[in-house]
């Protein structure tokens, strides 16, 4: 397939021929497009369904963003939740039950095993203003959440370790394993603050991540493993109230359907680490949170089973169920590899997105890069006609290359800055929303066909 330079005065015609639509064209830039077999007309803006805008030149410039109505778009009562709910967790409502414990622990504890038979009990419980370390210690937890599914979820009831209130606790060296439903492994609650650091945590049953945060709560991770083998249990799991994870190093690993290694209701950052989810999309960002990735390796692999309509690695939506705040969502990711091994590589519905990427290894599963779409609502994600995505997308010295896809009721901003290139089509099809473009000198974009 040969490629041409687009000249100063050829821009806008040439995006128009590559069924872009009409453009709207600065000064010159460093864009190329895919020579196109037969003649195509140009087509007037009133007449084209697809509004591409770009902006070439080296004062074109990523606007910032962030200072725009996040959520606006978004729109619609909350249903009623869906069946199993969202990828990670389940959504509910109610008063907090943290339920009982079998361990309250009030001092400093070494080389002690503790352990929960029973049902909606937390093995450990740290609570009020206490502040103690855990040093080479074994938690085991088993007896299932029983009809307390949104407690588990929301408020630590039947974790493994529960901290709530004001509590500061430390963990370094634990080994902790669940094996009921509903059992995540260490929870961190309202104001309590968790540091986990060497530790071993292993689940087995739904819906039982490896660390959750939620109400606020906050939780340090360091050189940790987590392995989870059920539905609905990611690795990092947060839920109705949000709070701050913050991971350095380790590995972390998922295996059951809706169980991704990152689950964000959050502000969730995570630095050096391996992400891994064999049987679901890599990360989940629900509402205004947020998930910030430096020089991770990332893989995903969703099943067409769980999904009725996409299938994706790194997905970002408003369920509107009430655990997570209408707003924009931020994805980041600055080194590392990104990697899908089914379904499109990032999705948005139902919500406003920033997405950063740069110098990121990408590996696609097939020729889809961003899809910004709507959804059936079949799952409660909005109402069907008015639930598309917003997205801001910006490369910065990042290789791209494959297909974006807008449909008619989400947009796209794109920037490709710093030396960025893309090789691929936006809205190839010739149908969907607006979308700007914006490079600046030192980047390109090679236009190809569907």
């Amino acid at each position: 397939m040969r490629h041409k330079a687009i000249s100063r005065g050829a821009i806008c015609l040439l995006l128009a021929i590559a069924a872009l639509g009409t453009a709207s064209c600065a000064t010159a830039s460093n864009v190329s497009t895919t020579e196109q077999p037969t003649a195509v007309d140009v087509v007037s803006s009133a007449e084209q369904p697809t509004d591409v805008e770009v902006v070439a030149g080296a004062d074109a410039g990523a606007e910032d963003s962030s200072e725009a109505d996040a959520g606006s778009e978004t729109t619609g009562e909350a249903p009623e939740p869906p069946p199993g709910g969202a990828p990670g967790g389940a959504p509910g409502g109610g008063e907090p039950d943290h339920g009982t414990y079998a361990n309250l622990v009030t001092e400093d504890v070494a080389d002690a095993e503790s352990v929960s038979t029973a049902e909606a009990e937390n093995a450990v419980r740290v609570e009020g203003d206490t502040e103690v370390t855990l040093t080479n210690v074994v938690i085991a937890k088993s007896g299932d959440a029983g009809d307390s599914g949104d407690n588990s979820n929301f408020y630590g009831l039947n974790a493994g370790l529960l901290a709530l209130d004001q509590a500061v606790v430390t963990l370094d060296n634990a080994t902790v394993t669940t094996t009921s439903d509903g059992s995540n492994g260490i929870f961190s609650y309202g104001d309590s603050v968790v540091h986990v650091n060497n530790a071993n945590i292993h689940t087995t049953a739904n819906s039982a991540g490896g660390i959750m945060v939620a109400g606020g709560g906050t939780m340090y991770l360091t050189d940790s493993t987590i392995e989870t083998e059920g539905d609905h249990s990611a690795a990092f799991r947060t839920d109705r109230g949000g709070g701050t994870l913050v991971v350095d190093g380790g590995d972390y690993l998922t295996h059951g359907q809706g169980s991704p290694a990152v689950y964000s209701a959050a502000e969730i950052s995570v630095a050096d680490a391996v992400l891994t989810a064999t049987g679901s999309e890599a990360v989940v960002i629900e509402g205004k949170n947020s998930v910030e990735l430096e020089n991770c390796t990332v893989e995903g692999d969703m099943s067409g089973e769980q999904s009725g309509e996409n299938i994706q690695n790194v997905m970002t939506y408003q369920s509107m169920s009430g655990d997570a705040d209408v707003g924009k969502s931020l994805f980041s990711m600055t080194g590392g590899a990104l990697t899908s091994n089914n379904g499109d590589m990032i999705y948005v519905t139902n919500t406003d997105c920033e997405i950063y990427l740069s110098d990121v290894d990408i590996a696609l599963s097939n020729d889809v890069l961003l899809k910004v779409a709507g959804n059936d609502s079949a799952r409660g994600w909005g109402e069907s006609g008015a639930n598309g995505g917003q997205a801001v997308f910006t490369a910065e010295s990042q290789s791209l290359e494959g297909q974006i896809i807008v449909d008619e009721i989400s947009s796209l901003d794109m920037s490709l800055l710093a030396g960025s290139s893309f090789v691929g089509s936006i809205n190839a099809t010739d149908e969907g929303g607006a979308t700007s473009v914006t490079i600046d000198e030192t980047s390109t974009w090679i236009l190809t066909a569907a």
